[in-house]
């Protein structure tokens, strides 16, 4: 498993960030039954960073938490049948599946954690799991949807004992 990892704030927190992305992107893709190992690439912003590429990639003129821009395409949520046939989602020097990319607020972790009453280590790998999840193919835009995304959320946390 690899996670590259790019600070571009400068943000600094009371934990192993990279320690902890690769513990949730370990359990994570053994939880969906990835056949793969994996990398994921991860950018840490503040909300002025990613309020530019919420607007650029979406169309939505704020900050946001979290962003998530695939590399893979699926039937259905981790749904990995296929995966070799779509270009480009292969390291060809490392064989790992790349997942894709997501960037983080740091600014919106703090906030968040804050307003949830629990730490950042909590807020930043619940976005991050949400984010693997969107990598995964998992959404939230209808009920059923949002409810299973919930319930993997739940159990990846959870598993890693990371609690409110």
């Amino acid at each position: 498993m690899t996670a590259a990892i790019e600070n571009e704030v400068n943000a600094s927190f009371d934990f192993d960030l990279e320690a902890l992305v690769l513990s949730l992107l370990e359990t994570a893709l053994e939880i969906e039954e990835c056949p793969y190992d994996a990398s994921v690439e991860l950018v840490i912003t503040d909300d002025e960073g990613i309020h530019q590429v919420n607007r650029k990639t979406r169309g939505i003129d704020s900050p946001t938490d979290v962003l998530s821009f695939p590399n893979a395409f699926y039937e259905s949520p981790a749904d990995f049948e296929g995966l070799e046939q779509q270009d480009d989602v292969f390291d060809p020097d490392t064989g790992e599946y790349m997942l894709g990319s997501m960037m983080i607020s740091a600014d919106k972790v703090r906030k968040q954690a804050a307003e949830y009453g629990h730490s950042e280590k909590r807020e930043f790998a619940f976005l991050v799991v949400h984010s693997i999840l969107h990598l995964l193919g998992f959404d939230h835009m209808e009920d059923g949807e949002r409810e299973e995304m919930e319930e993997e959320q739940r159990k990846i946390l959870n598993t890693l004992g990371i609690t409110r």
